[in-house]
């Protein structure tokens, strides 16, 4: 047999090779096929699925409540009085009559100087006004002798002389006077008292020591009982709160403080009064409160955070948070439970939340049911089953839970 041209031996070469590549391939897919799980026929709408379906959730009602959410200020406490004890008079201290840190009384001996010398001066000062009121009543007696003689036995420049007498002697028991208050002024301040009630400190003197005014203070005693407390208040702050004073609105505060370690202060505050001119820097005013301080909790120069809310708080309508959710646009929404078991999403206006619970201003009216929980399964329209809501610490007043045994 002739042999075929090399032309047709490649081209049938090439339909072989095609054939055979074809059933690789088919193969290949079969057994791929078969591999791979066969895939699932796509779910319904979870949310469509259960629409027919009525869904159990937790409802409760809004009901009004006292909204109270205090505001917080940064404030400092600071002495209503504190006094330098200043000697005013020198000498060496004979005694001290206090110990450091006590708590003294207006008026308490404190120090006791050396005062022989003060007491010599007064002796020599009461001896003066003797000795001018003795020749006060000799010149006396002899100007109203003066008076009374016949005008021809004496003369003018007599009569006058008698009287300047007079006149100069009762000068002098003026002045002994005032020479022995003096005397008695300085025996009286070598006796340093306390002219204030409060803590004192340190002593700079101690017995044997020489003091004097100009050697400076001898302790300090600072009032803590009652005591001050100040905070900022803002400009804007400030006019508000006198306009609605002379508008007549101005609600009562009260003033309560957490102490540096966070425990709350167990006394209220008074206003005390507030500062003559804001500041220049901060734009703010200061106010001053008032504080019982009996137990000494309250330390001048420390800072303690102040809580001021109505004594006689407002009532909104009020929801708890967990029935508040986020919308688009950053609004929030409650599922409102309808008179035929169907639920509606309303957007809200509400303020800040107090105790897990928030005010409602706006989108609500009192009665009304809403969706405490389960909303995440929820759509418009949707049928629900409502049950009583399980009580917890953010809806339950005093909630305690219990103790797994």
């Amino acid at each position: 047999m002739a042999e075929a041209p090399k032309e047709e031996k490649g081209t049938i070469g090439a339909i072989i090779g095609t054939v055979v590549l074809a059933v690789v391939c088919a193969v290949g897919g079969w057994i791929a096929r078969e591999m791979v799980p066969a895939e699932k026929p796509p779910v319904a709408n979870p949310m469509a699925a259960m629409a027919g379906m009525p869904q159990t959730v937790a409802i409760t009602n809004v009901e009004e409540r006292a909204y109270n959410l205090p505001e917080r200020f940064v404030a400092h406490a600071e002495a209503v009085q504190e006094v330098e004890l200043l000697p005013q008079v020198d000498g060496y201290i004979k005694e001290i009559m206090f110990k450091e840190g006590d708590i003294v009384q207006a008026g308490q001996l404190l120090y006791v100087l050396d005062d022989e010398r003060y007491r010599a001066v007064v002796n020599q000062r009461l001896a003066d006004l003797s000795a001018a009121e003795a020749e006060e009543r000799r010149a006396q007696r002899y100007f109203e002798r003066m008076e009374k003689a016949d005008a021809r036995g004496i003369t003018e420049k007599e009569l006058d002389d008698a009287q300047a007498g007079y006149e100069s002697a009762k000068a002098k028991v003026m002045q002994a006077k005032a020479n022995l208050v003096v005397a008695e002024y300085d025996l009286k301040k070598a006796k340093v008292v306390a002219p204030i009630a409060g803590q004192i400190g340190k002593t700079t003197a101690h017995l044997g020591d020489y003091v004097a005014p100009s050697k400076g203070s001898l302790a300090k005693i600072v009032q803590i009982d009652p005591i001050r407390v100040s905070f900022p208040l803002t400009d804007r702050a400030y006019i508000a709160w006198r306009q609605s004073q002379r508008a007549g609105t101005a609600r009562q505060f009260r003033m309560r403080l957490l102490l540096p370690d966070g425990s709350e202060y167990d006394r209220e505050g008074s206003w005390d009064f507030d500062d003559n001119q804001m500041s220049k820097e901060t734009a703010s005013i200061m106010m001053r409160l008032s504080f019982p301080n009996p137990e000494r909790l309250l330390i001048p120069n420390s800072y303690v955070t102040l809580l001021t809310d109505y004594a006689e708080p407002p009532k909104y309508p009020s929801i708890p948070q967990q029935c508040v959710f986020d919308l688009p646009g950053g609004n929030q929404g409650v599922w409102i439970v309808k008179d035929d078991m169907t639920v509606e999403m309303r957007p809200v206006e509400i303020m800040e939340n107090f105790e897990g619970w928030v005010p409602v201003v706006g989108g609500l009216e009192l009665g009304e049911r809403i969706v405490l929980s389960g909303t995440s399964k929820l759509g418009p329209g949707m049928k629900v089953v409502p049950v009583a809501p399980t009580a917890n610490d953010d809806i339950t007043p005093g909630y305690v839970p219990p103790i797994d045994e």
